[in-house]
């Protein structure tokens, strides 16, 4: 870990509450892929660059970013229902798992630590990676379609802490965006950076890890 918290176990956590998307599995080149489909079947233009900077949004605020950047004449709930038709595609013929996130996962489980998936992903792509998954791994599940207000707000966060009957500011959140790191913050979480393909500066709550391969959870410090 680049900046490894330190003080107790991560026992002492009500929870720990996960990001999907670049942290759970590595799906980012897949929406990647769906949005550069998309401009050319729709005659507009975008760039991989473009894409990245909307890594962690709720899909419906990236789809009114990409209908002006690209500059096609879709309504933003078509744009994301194309993209998910394209995403879910790919990764119902291989789930690319993030290295390492299995593994704690089910270390997190056997500790019995319960965990929630907090994703701005809707639910209809959650259900692929939930089958790659024992049932019952996640004990809450909050998507984007869910949430009247998607991250960088704290209301998914909020929401999962909810659902699980704890207090967010008692809960571990693992983002690998700068997005859901300010989302989980402002809920009181303190949050695991696990950044991918996206820089995720420094900032309040936040401490963070170079990898999730090797972490479990005997060996994950909380702040």
């Amino acid at each position: 870990m680049s900046a490894a918290p330190s003080g107790r176990r991560i026992g002492s956590y009500a929870a720990v509450l996960w990001d999907m998307d670049g942290t759970l599995v590595d799906t980012e080149p897949n929406w990647g892929v769906a949005e550069l489909d998309l401009a050319e079947r729709h005659g507009g233009t975008w760039t991989a660059e473009q894409g990245l900077e909307l890594v962690g949004f709720d899909l419906l605020d990236a789809a009114r970013v990409i209908r002006k950047g690209m500059g096609i004449d879709l309504a933003p709930e078509q744009i994301v229902d194309e993209m998910l038709d394209h995403v879910i595609d790919q990764v119902e013929r291989d789930v690319p798992w993030r290295p390492g996130s299995r593994e704690l996962l089910l270390s997190l489980r056997e500790a019995g630590v319960p965990c929630a998936l907090v994703t701005m992903s809707y639910t209809r792509f959650v259900k692929p990676i939930l089958e790659g998954l024992p049932a019952g791994t996640f004990s809450a599940i909050v998507t984007g379609d869910t949430v009247a207000r998607g991250k960088p707000h704290p209301e998914p966060y909020l929401t999962a802490a909810r659902e699980l009957d704890v207090l967010a500011g008692e809960c571990l959140a693992i983002e690998d965006s700068d997005t859901g790191a300010t989302s989980a913050a402002a809920a009181g979480c303190t949050v695991l950076c696990a950044p991918l393909h996206v820089t995720v500066p420094p900032g309040p709550r936040r401490v963070f890890t170079d990898s999730l391969v090797g972490l479990s959870a005997e060996s994950l410090l909380p702040v």
